[in-house]
């Protein structure tokens, strides 16, 4: 199914023209080769980028090779087969083997290239290239000093690279062919269901970085079957696996394309998701790293519409593709495969923003985050720095989140204690930990008619562990109120026990709250009018149970939500008043403008 879906994403990018060549990639070419118009002279050219720059890339033959003599590519190689360099080891001198490789291998390159000029003999750089390699003038050159055996070096005539004719890229493709393919009959393709030419190995593999490993980058095969352990009846290669050749190089052709894209590609520490659909759609993929507000109100619009995802999927049925790959050595691991309309996804998408939105109090607006930012939340807060320390989350937890974002899937078990471990070790409470918060505790997301706990302060919840929360953050705000200029709150001193263990903490801080209640009853009436009502109110909510001796592992996730949106919802009405007060200024000094202009004319 997945080699099927790149093909067919293959044939639309060849009809754009994004598709390269059968066997091409983009490759960096450090040196050029320019061959005189009769092919008995050359020099080399110098394209490295100077310091800063990067690199000039285009796209040159390429294929999968392996083993202690690997075959040359047509064209655009390494010195070390262009020229015979022998690759140097440092603190080690050069073997009399390794000169004899090098050798072998120039000879290989220059047979390549007597290939092509035999097999093409109307082309008019086809005598150029024979009379380069017959008349000794390709074996005569020596490489430049600054010259490294794993620099490409592409021939040149004039201002035509040798490797982008038509007839060099047919000769390539059939070479590929006659090392690829396998020694049995031709049969029937598993990916396009007709008789081809079957492979015996997938002759391009993944290009090397194009997966985030933190090994050694190396070129990686999407699918490899070389022990008996690995295929079914021990059999090796491709033979359970029956794939013809323009299936097998287009599905890689299309998958590198879709790796080195920058609009269908989403890169994380170990893993790397690329997308794409059926048919031309709106990419609604990016709203999860940078969610606009037009973009998210869209499809909360979409979700509210038409709430089921069954029903969604009808709305828009185009097929939408997203494929995770990871790294194992010289292997891709496909992480995650994705098929589904394109309705079900905005359905999926814009739950996932409801489901985690956090009410920003102060400024009276809905936060939706970053993708990104919800993973390294669950990380260590780095206080002296003031940010989240780079690779401290859990691994592997961003992805778990980007499935579930596309599948609209639970949150893996692991978050809620991690992430209230983190909350009591850092003392951290922030909008992406509160999303982390509202999603890990959602009964189930993938029933539509199930909702998430509630997006901004519910006075109506009944949790204690809610109750506990809310409790603690205004006794905080009573503290605060009373004496604004304190150095260390009850916040910073008892909030870890406080959302384990509340009985006993809120017990003692309800009794110390009174001297503070009482100061402000002589300072600020209406700030302990205010505060002592609500906080009777909360207490009142617990009915005739008592304050938890101790949370279950929920309760105290529903504590730091309690305790957050409390703080929400007094901030917003502050923030409420001090707009208010500032209306009332307005206003009287209009009307004081107002009378003396008045007066001035009377």
């Amino acid at each position: 199914m997945l080699l099927h879906r790149l093909t067919e994403y293959a044939a639309r990018a060849e009809e754009d023209g994004e598709l390269p060549p059968p066997y091409y990639r983009p490759k960096r070419i450090q040196w050029i080769l320019q061959i005189s118009q009769d092919g008995t002279s050359a020099e080399f050219v110098d394209r490295r980028p100077a310091k800063g720059e990067r690199a000039q890339e285009t796209v040159a033959p390429y294929v999968y090779r392996s083993g202690t003599m690997p075959p040359p590519y047509l064209m655009v190689d390494t010195a070390q087969y262009v020229l015979g360099l022998v690759k140097q080891v440092p603190g080690k001198s050069v073997s009399e083997r390794g000169v004899a490789d090098a050798r072998r291998r120039r000879e290989s390159y220059a047979a390549l290239l007597l290939e092509w000029a035999d097999a093409v003999p109307d082309e008019p750089y086809a005598a150029v290239v024979r009379t380069f390699v017959t008349n000794g003038v390709l074996q005569s050159l020596t490489a430049p000093d600054e010259m490294t055996a794993a620099d490409n070096v592409a021939l040149m005539v004039g201002t035509t690279w040798l490797h982008r004719l038509r007839s060099a890229e047919e000769t390539w493709a059939a070479v590929v062919r006659s090392r690829k393919s396998g020694k049995a009959a031709a049969s029937l393709c598993l990916v396009c269901g007709k008789d081809g030419e079957l492979l015996s190995t997938i002759p391009e593999s993944i290009k090397s970085g194009a997966i985030p490993s933190s090994s050694r980058g190396r070129d990686a095969q999407l699918v490899s079957i070389n022990a008996a352990a690995q295929g079914r009846c021990g059999v090796i290669q491709l033979i359970n696996t029956p794939v013809c050749e323009a299936c097998g190089g287009r599905a890689m052709a299309a998958l590198n394309l879709l790796l080195a894209s920058d609009t269908n590609r989403r890169r994380a520490a170990d893993s790397v998701t690329v997308w794409w659909t059926q048919e031309p759609a709106d990419d609604w993929f990016d709203s999860l790293d940078a969610p606009a507000d037009a973009t998210v109100a869209r499809l909360l619009a979409s979700l509210h519409e038409h709430p089921d995802p069954v029903t969604a999927e009808r709305v828009d049925p185009r097929a939408y593709y997203a494929l995770t790959l990871g790294l194992n050595n010289a292997r891709a691991v496909v992480l995650d495969w994705l098929d589904i309309p394109v309705g079900r996804l905005c359905n999926h998408l814009g739950a996932w923003f409801e489901d985690h939105r956090v009410y920003d109090g102060w400024n009276q607006r809905y936060v939706y985050l970053p993708l990104w930012r919800l993973a390294l939340a669950a990380g260590r807060w780095d206080a002296k720095a003031s940010k989240y320390a780079p690779a401290s989350a859990p691994k592997g937890l961003e992805q778990e989140l980007l499935h579930a974002a596309l599948t609209r899937g639970p949150m893996p078990a692991r978050l809620l204690p991690h992430l209230l471990q983190r909350i009591r070790a850092d003392r951290r409470i922030d909008s992406p930990r509160t999303a982390l918060l509202r999603l890990a505790l959602h009964p189930n997301r993938k029933d539509h008619q199930v909702t998430a706990p509630a997006d901004r302060l519910d006075i109506s919840q009944p949790d204690p562990g809610y109750l506990c929360g809310r409790v603690f953050a205004l006794l905080e705000a009573i503290q605060y109120a009373a004496l604004p200029e304190v150095k260390a709150t009850i916040g910073d001193k008892f909030f870890g026990t406080a959302m384990t263990a509340p009985a006993a903490v809120l017990t003692t801080l309800r009794q110390g709250a009174n001297a503070h209640l009482k100061r402000l009853r002589r300072d600020n009436p209406a700030a302990h009018a205010a505060l002592s009502r609500r906080l009777a109110e909360t207490f009142l909510a617990f009915g005739d149970g008592d304050i938890p001796v101790l949370l279950t592992t929920r309760q105290q996730a529903r504590f730091v939500l309690g305790y957050e949106q409390q703080r929400a919802a007094d901030f917003a009405a502050r923030a409420a008043r001090a707009a208010q007060k500032k209306a009332e200024a307005n206003g009287s000094e209009t009307d004081e403008a107002a009378a003396s202009v008045s007066g001035a004319t009377g």
